[in-house]
């Protein structure tokens, strides 16, 4: 079954179109990566797929169900969505937003639940940042909010999760780490992760699938052997690589030569 379908999706900002009759379906449990160029389409396709947008014309299935077809709630338990910007000006503690991802399956002035808790301190175990739970959500690093809206993320219970550069303010022990993360849940609990990445290496030793964008259109999509090409790579990004397979990660990587 798949978890997600598009088909011939168009949108833009006022006039110009930013995402130019896209199809292409995810199966459920695939960890699939968006990858192109800054400007290509990556994030506003995923914000199409948490419906913060409402394209131009096309459609989105989630779990083969009409995304326009949801209220606001039984689409939050459906899909969990981390933004790139995380900037959060209000003085809520790291608890108090990662029990936000809680919303979805409370009723109106209902309380917070024993499991409640339970889940949200797993979620902040999970993403290491149950150390800071007591400090206010302005006061800590950039990093550390990263990780703290994706326990958030962890806490909604989603079978889908989407990540628009989940590793990009985070160094490098912390981006393994969440991504060590997220293809565990994505084995073991079957979860959809769909991930906008500007690291192609990463991409390609986590990924099931990758989708090349550039200029709102996919280039190329499927599995990372396939689409990680050295024709691909200069077509898309104007640069030459070499690509060779890992000895350590046994995935593919790519080594630029020149442009």
């Amino acid at each position: 079954m798949y978890a997600v379908e598009v088909e011939n999706l168009q949108f833009g900002y006022y006039k110009e179109k930013i995402i130019d009759n896209i199809s292409f379906k995810i199966d459920e449990g695939k960890f699939v990566s968006l990858i192109g160029p800054n400007g290509s389409g990556k994030s506003t396709i995923l914000k199409l797929l948490n419906h913060l947008y409402y394209p131009w014309e096309g459609r989105i299935l989630i779990d083969n169900q009409d995304i326009n077809s949801f209220k606001k709630k039984e689409l939050a338990r459906k899909v969990s969505f981390v933004p790139q910007n995380t900037l959060i000006d209000f003085d809520f503690t790291v608890e108090d937003i990662v029990l936000m991802g809680r919303y979805p399956y409370k009723k109106r002035f209902e309380k917070y639940n024993e499991k409640d808790y339970e889940v949200v301190y797993e979620a902040l175990k999970s993403t290491n940042t149950f150390g800071i739970k007591d400090k206010y959500i302005t006061e800590i690093s950039g990093g550390e909010r990263q990780r703290v809206i994706i326990a958030k993320a962890l806490a909604q219970e989603t079978p889908i999760i989407l990540l628009d550069e989940p590793t990009s303010h985070l160094d490098l022990n912390h981006q393994i780490e969440i991504l060590n993360l997220l293809k565990k849940l994505n084995r073991e609990k079957k979860t959809t992760i769909i991930i906008a990445i500007h690291d192609i290496n990463l991409a390609l030793r986590y990924s099931d699938e990758i989708i090349i964008i550039n200029s709102g259109k996919i280039i190329d999509n499927g599995k990372p052997e396939k689409v990680i090409t050295e024709e691909n790579i200069e077509k898309v990004y104007n640069i030459k690589v070499a690509i060779e397979k890992n000895k350590f990660t046994n995935s593919l990587s790519i080594t630029p030569i020149s442009n």
